[in-house]
């Protein structure tokens, strides 16, 4: 009887052992996962943006980062960004705006999109700018159009163009500096060419670096 008992005791020992186990690897588990749900991409449309821009857009950098992206209503470009002697608006100031809109302390990033034209200081324009280490990045579509330069519109042109202006800002978001391969969407785009020349994915080395910083 005494071994049966001490079997037993050892039974119910290691069924409470096994079960702390669970629950302790069950909420790790939950944790880990609530950590990765909060990284989230907001897509932020300012002013009129189609549709399916938005639609290419959302599920290019789903995939590119891994991590959920939701669309926002879309709301006007700030007027006081407008400089009327160069006819462009100001990325900075559109950044410093989206810090009045959004939450930074909070595990989200928000791209904006605009269909006007940007210039940063220094700058005669800029496809895009975002805050290095995040949270807050704008593209500018409107270079990236043929029918900018008086050509024939080129939809699938121009949404590849559109991604790799929005995976670029973002990897800045995320800690990714210029890579000097002219084919990572990583390398820095002087003009349209450059941004053509590249590929809308990240070199074997930045992607080993961005795994490593949005863990």
């Amino acid at each position: 009887m005494i071994n049966v008992d001490q079997g037993h005791t050892r039974s119910k020992a290691n069924i409470s052992t096994c079960l702390e186990f669970i629950i302790f690897t069950g909420c790790i588990f939950l944790l880990m996962g609530s950590n990765t749900m909060e990284r989230k991409i907001r897509l932020l449309p300012m002013g009129a943006i189609e549709g399916w821009v938005l639609d290419a857009l959302e599920k290019d950098l789903a995939a590119k980062f891994n991590c959920r992206v939701e669309r926002q209503k879309s709301i006007q470009i700030p007027a006081d960004a407008f400089h009327p002697v160069r006819r462009q608006y100001f990325s900075s100031f559109i950044l410093e705006k989206l810090h009045a809109l959004f939450d930074a302390e909070r595990k989200e990033i928000v791209l904006a999109i605009a269909d006007v034209d940007l210039y940063a200081e220094g700058l005669n324009f800029v496809f895009g700018e975002a805050e290095f280490g995040g949270p807050f990045a704008v593209i500018s579509i409107t270079r990236l159009r043929q029918s900018f330069y008086s050509l024939p519109e080129n939809k699938e042109v121009f949404i590849a163009r559109a991604k790799k202006e929005a995976v670029h800002e973002l990897g800045h978001v995320f800690g990714l500096g210029h890579c000097p391969d002219a084919t990572c969407v990583m390398h820095f785009s002087n003009s349209l060419s450059d941004t053509d020349r590249k590929s809308s994915s990240f070199c074997s080395r930045c992607q080993a670096r961005l795994e490593k910083l949005i863990k």
